[in-house]
């Protein structure tokens, strides 16, 4: 059960396809408490918002609260105080199960290590978000398909994770976090862990799904990254600073 935090009734944004933005916080702040000692202020004030065909770059020295920020609009953790509303929906105003439906029907995210299941091919682990939402198995078989094809990987989809590459790795991770269409993409670090070439390549996906209208929101230390993005929000201590 995630613990919840207070949220304030806050309007939504006349933004994005649905007419209110995918993403917007309002004075979010988040805590956390280890065991008697003092809470620890992750999170303090942030107000944030990114439309529909945006893609907005966070940067800021490690611990700053990126991450922190990512999980809550991911719907993985509920803010102590202020809004997270993801396609107008509060998150802290919703149960677990509509929580859940969230996340896995609005929201993807791509991981720095790649986070694929071992055992699948590269079609399995892509068509994931397609099954635990239960959609028909000619639904899931073409917009898996159609997914692959739009990261290069349609060559690859019997492979398993362990005879890619890294690049590979990473489009894979980006078709299973686009192919149900979700209103955001979270992508943490996605270029950390490649080469430049294979970075470059993961950044022209994210421009692409951009331009076709997804919300991406990037956390990133690369400097690249960052300057192929739409607009660079600094965070420092926890706040955003520029």
């Amino acid at each position: 059960m995630i613990d919840r935090g207070s949220s304030p009734a806050v309007g939504s944004i006349a933004l994005g396809p649905l007419g209110i933005a995918p993403v917007r916080t309002v004075d979010v702040g988040k805590r956390y408490r280890v065991g008697e000692e003092a809470p620890v202020v992750a999170l303090l004030g942030v107000n944030l918002i990114v439309a529909a065909g945006e893609m907005v770059a966070l940067v800021g020295p490690s611990g700053c609260g990126k991450s922190t920020l990512l999980n809550l609009i991911g719907c993985i953790d509920l803010p102590s105080s202020g809004a997270v509303l993801v396609e107008g929906h509060a998150t802290s105003s919703l149960g677990d199960d509509a929580l859940t439906r969230l996340r896995r029907e609005r929201v993807g995210t791509v991981f720095q290590f790649f986070n694929l299941l071992p055992s699948m091919t590269v079609a399995e682990n892509v068509a994931l978000p397609l099954v635990l939402q239960r959609r028909p198995r000619a639904e899931i078989a073409d917009r898996v398909a159609a997914a692959l094809l739009s990261v290069g990987m349609s060559d690859k989809a019997q492979a398993l994770p362990s005879q890619l590459s890294g690049g590979q790795l990473q489009r894979t991770a980006v078709a299973r976090a686009t192919v149900h269409a979700p209103a955001i993409v979270l992508a943490d670090e996605p270029t950390g862990n490649l080469d430049s070439r294979a970075g470059r390549a993961v950044l022209h996906l994210l421009r692409d799904f951009a331009a076709n209208g997804q919300a991406i929101l990037m956390a990133t230390h690369s400097t690249e990254a960052a300057a192929s993005c739409d607009r660079v929000v600094r965070m420092q201590d926890g706040r955003i600073v520029d």
